[in-house]
């Protein structure tokens, strides 16, 4: 199962997308992995004119074919283990690719949600898009250490 994040806009911390890039690479121990970064809108446009058109570049972004896994904090919290065992599910369900989708600060728009196949909440508390790119790599990143029976889990 191929494994695709579509980010809003560039990671604006140099800490942070170290960290990124670290999980990605180990990521790609288990899955293959392709980061896609959409457009952040940056005008005068009011929330919602922004959260439309960005959401716009990441229906454009995901696959068709793709299943659909947004971040979203009214989605559903799953521990780490109840990931890895949903990743395990979706592999039974033979998804050929899984796009994983961060929005920009303003959130995502209706239409992703609708678009959505999965909504997931990282926790019930707020973080940075750019802090949930991080922590979504490194809980997916986990959850196939999980299924490995790697030692990273503990």
């Amino acid at each position: 199962m191929k494994i695709e994040c579509v980010f809003v806009g560039k990671t604006s911390d140099r800490y942070l997308d170290e960290g990124i890039a670290d999980f990605t690479k180990r990521l790609e121990r288990y899955s293959q992995v392709s980061v896609k970064i959409v457009r952040e809108i940056k005008s005068k446009a009011t929330d919602a004119e922004i959260t439309k058109s960005e959401g716009r570049g990441i229906l454009k972004a995901v696959a068709e074919e793709a299943f659909g896994v947004v971040l979203d904090p009214k989605g559903k919290s799953l521990s780490s283990e109840e990931l890895a065992q949903q990743i395990s599910q979706w592999q039974l369900q033979n998804r050929k690719t899984v796009s994983f989708i961060v929005g920009g600060s303003n959130g995502v728009s209706s239409e992703v949600l609708q678009r959505a196949d999965f909504r997931l909440s990282l926790s019930k508390m707020t973080f940075t898009h750019d802090m949930s790119r991080l922590i979504l790599l490194e809980q997916l990143y986990r959850a196939y250490s999980i299924l490995a029976g790697s030692k990273y889990h503990k």
